[in-house]
């Protein structure tokens, strides 16, 4: 008996793809979901046998969805190159390296077990954007496939292709120690051997493949990778350590005295270091980064502009295209590098490695150079639960309110809000560089919150209580996933 159909709409995230396997998606899912890619790809590059670079992560059930995606693909026409185990970053690249038409690689990052998801483009160096993953969810639902005759074929070594590309362009000269933790995600048969291959002297942690993740969820951002990370610099006097996310695409970073630097500071360094050599350049950062970026004395000097744009790895990837900016970079540890640092796309491995060049051409410490930035006191990203079809909603409502407070001048925590920015959910600003963000979540149903200010915890955990308070007030929020 043929199995139905199974796939939630609501799997069609912004600029991805996302399911619980089987419950939310199953097989024939995945198959429907490679026919209208398959249908939207051979739209876009108005060609019968597009070639389509794919790959998998290291989840037990990876390689079943990719073989199902695969199957969706060739019945459409698609030629499709399959490059085996992989991380995003290297599919990204193998497009570049193999000129081909797009890209799909089946991954649910740093999601926990049983989510899966695919990660897909067509332009070189960009993946979907909500307006392509509206049109790939019409396409898939309405079922308008294109039929045809497609067929694959398996891209041998390409692990080391892309291994090789990055170590030949970054040699270090100064040995560096790092910590590299990859939380037995797919990265660990990668980041390791890349930081050797560029002169590091590499510690590992949690490197052994292992879909299961027996001790957290390789996330940057998952308070419990930095503090095991934090342990091991401090017990082997490391330089630097790097935790990396399921596929690939974000580093977090660890500084010698086992402190965390929230990514948006990494990149307000690295955007320092690179800015005397590329003065006039561009940077494109998200609405969850520091404040810190907008009147930083040194990119000021060097006559460069930061702009504060929506948070995701597409929108981010897209701007920096768009603008010909240097780098973006996000608070989540995506951080994305332009000609000719890179080829546009987020690759964790790659931003680890500018790490490492910005200690080989300081000669400081990690400690030290982050000590040069004016202090801030930062919240990590909260994530509060919200029903994905009433998060949008509830952003809209909270905008509305912090509108009027600031219309009618009130004060909160003895001040007024000065600056709102609504290109992506709600960043509210005050007179001291103070500021709090409501969005709603791209990838799973919860909103996101950050606060910072460079005055005081106090006024960071005060801004805070009132976007709790304001929340709480909507009944529609749940538990939160961390919370100051």
């Amino acid at each position: 008996m043929n199995q139905s159909i199974k796939i939630d709409p609501y799997g069609f995230r912004e600029y991805d793809a996302r399911w619980l396997y089987e419950k939310d998606i199953n097989k024939n899912g995945i198959i429907e979901l490679g026919k209208g890619l398959g249908t939207q790809i051979i739209k876009h590059t108005k060609k019968d046998n597009p070639r389509v670079i794919i790959g998998h992560d290291y989840r037990s059930y990876s390689e079943e969805i990719k073989i199902a995606l695969k199957d969706g693909l060739i019945s459409t026409g698609c030629c499709v190159e399959d490059i085996g185990l992989s991380l995003s970053p290297m599919v990204y690249f193998a497009q570049f390296k193999l000129d081909s038409d797009a890209v799909a690689m089946v991954t649910a990052s740093h999601n926990e077990n049983g989510w899966t998801g695919v990660k897909m483009g067509i332009k070189k160096g960009l993946t979907h954007a909500p307006e392509e993953m509206r049109e790939l969810k019409d396409i898939t639902l309405k079922k308008e496939f294109t039929r045809g005759q497609g067929n694959e074929k398996e891209v041998k070594n390409f692990q080391d292709i892309y291994k090789n590309d990055l170590i030949k362009r970054n040699k270090l000269k100064k040995r560096i120690k790092a910590v590299v933790a990859c939380g037995n995600g797919t990265a660990g048969i990668f980041a390791p051997d890349i930081l050797r291959g560029i002169g590091c002297e590499v510690i590992e942690l949690d490197c052994k493949l292992d879909w299961s993740f027996p001790k957290y969820n390789p996330n940057p951002e998952d308070l419990k990778m930095l503090h095991e990370i934090s342990k091991v610099v401090k017990n082997n006097e490391a330089d630097i350590g790097f935790g990396f996310d399921g596929d690939g695409d974000r580093v977090g970073v660890i500084d010698d005295n086992g402190e965390e630097i929230f990514s948006d500071k990494i990149g307000l360094m690295i955007a320092r270091n690179l800015s005397s050599n590329y003065k006039s350049s561009k940077f494109i950062v998200d609405v969850k980064s520091t404040g810190l970026f907008t009147n930083d004395k040194v990119l000021l000097r060097n006559n460069c502009q930061t702009i504060y744009w929506k948070t995701g790895h597409s929108h981010i990837k897209r701007k920096v295209n768009s603008e010909k900016a240097l780098a973006g970079f996000e608070k989540s540890g995506h951080f994305f590098f332009n000609s000719p640092l890179g080829y546009g796309y987020d690759d964790g491995i790659n931003s680890a490695i500018q790490v490492c060049h910005l200690l080989d051409e300081q000669n400081k410490k990690m400690s030290e150079i982050i000590n040069e930035l004016p202090k801030t006191f930062q919240s990590p990203t909260m994530a509060p639960f919200c029903k994905d079809e009433e998060k949008y909603s509830v952003v809209e409502e909270i905008t509305k309110i912090i509108e009027e407070i600031k219309n009618k001048k009130t004060k909160i925590d003895d001040q007024e809000i000065e600056e709102i920015l609504t290109v992506n959910g709600i960043r509210f600003s005050f007179k001291d560089g103070s500021w709090g963000l409501i969005r709603a979540s791209s990838n799973k149903p919860s909103l996101v919150i950050v606060t910072e200010s460079p005055t005081s915890n106090k006024r960071k955990k005060k801004i805070f209580d009132f976007i709790d308070d304001l929340l709480q007030k909507t009944g529609k929020i749940g538990e939160y996933d961390q919370k100051i």
